[in-house]
């Protein structure tokens, strides 16, 4: 502060008036206008991104880009989870009515329709030292409907080595299923098979029961299948006899990747007399889209043969399959 001159101790202070501030503020309206303001709008390049996802159709693709967009745009959520909630809708209302139609299609087609099906066929010859022929060969047709499913199978074994036949097997099946419900099904089954290296020449069985598919799904399916059964079998050398027995089987498909199958079948008609145990593994390698190779195992033994025959007899199998 400033001092007077002379003594200083003696000095008296000067006070230098302070003038107060004053804020000086706009006036304001009364009462305070309302501007309307809509809901916070999605950036047009979320928006973008999320149109180019719906347009591809994959639901897989349009969940995860939902999901971004939820976390980087958490304010405009309910935006976007309209948008996702029109893309599901219009796809249910899509596979709703392609079902229909599928639907439709079936019911309306011929009994000549909707068949597939696969050949497979292996075979050998050899000359010189040795003479020796064989073939495999199946055939197998399946046609599903709404709820009727029917298969046809065909298959045939022949060997010859120098001049002697050493297998001679042939077998027929038509099996008709109809489904209960998502799992359950009755079937029926009529078979004829011939192998008179194992002492018959014919047996024809007739069964029906009750099934349930364990797995089914795209790429995984189990089923399997119990009822009375009941055998007329033509020996080769004992006289014919006709006999009841119980059947069961079961059926599995595994598709590991696009390219590789693996497949099991096993089946039994166990009866107080001559018990039958079957069995198929095969595994399937794709080489194009209709054509691949396979690789099987057959197992087949009877419990009680005729005299003079062997129980089990085995039969390993590399084929081309061709599917239509």
């Amino acid at each position: 502060m400033p001092v007077a001159p002379g003594n200083p101790a003696e000095a008296a202070p000067v006070i230098v008036p302070v003038e107060p501030l004053a804020l000086a503020l706009p006036a304001y309206p009364w009462p305070t206008p309302f501007v309307p303001c809509g809901p916070p709008r999605l950036p047009e390049n979320v928006r973008a991104m999320l149109e180019s996802a719906i347009r591809t159709g994959d639901s897989a693709t349009v969940a995860a880009v939902v999901r971004v967009a939820l976390d980087t745009e958490p304010y405009d959520k309910d935006e976007i989870r309209a948008m996702k909630k029109s893309y599901d809708d219009e796809a249910a209302r899509q596979l709703a009515a392609k079902a229909n139609a599928e639907t439709q299609r079936i019911r309306q087609s011929a009994i000549l329709e909707l068949w597939t099906g696969k050949v497979e066929l292996g075979a050998f010859r050899a000359t010189g030292n040795t003479s020796n022929f064989g073939f495999s060969g199946a055939l197998n047709l399946d046609r599903k409907g709404i709820d009727w499913q029917h298969t046809v199978q065909l298959t045939a074994d022949y060997q010859k080595d120098s001049g002697t036949v050493t297998r001679e097997q042939y077998l027929a099946s038509y099996q008709a299923r109809y489904t209960l419900n998502d799992g359950l099904f009755t079937f029926g089954r009529t078979q004829w098979e011939s192998n008179e290296i194992q002492g018959f020449r014919d047996r024809y069985s007739l069964s029906g029961g009750l099934g349930y598919r364990v797995i089914k799904r795209s790429d995984l399916a189990l089923s399997v299948e119990v009822g009375p059964a009941v055998r007329r079998t033509r020996f080769v050398v004992d006289p014919s006899e006709t006999t009841w027995s119980t059947l069961t089987s079961l059926d599995f498909s595994w598709k590991v990747d696009n390219t590789l199958k693996l497949t099991q079948t096993a089946s039994s008609y166990i009866e107080t007399g001559n018990s039958t145990f079957t069995t198929n593994t095969g595994i399937e390698a794709g080489m194009s889209k209709s054509l691949k190779a396979k690789l099987s195992y057959s197992f087949s033994h009877e419990s009680s043969p005729p005299d003079g025959t062997l129980r089990t007899d085995t039969i390993s199998r590399f084929s081309l399959v061709y599917g239509f």
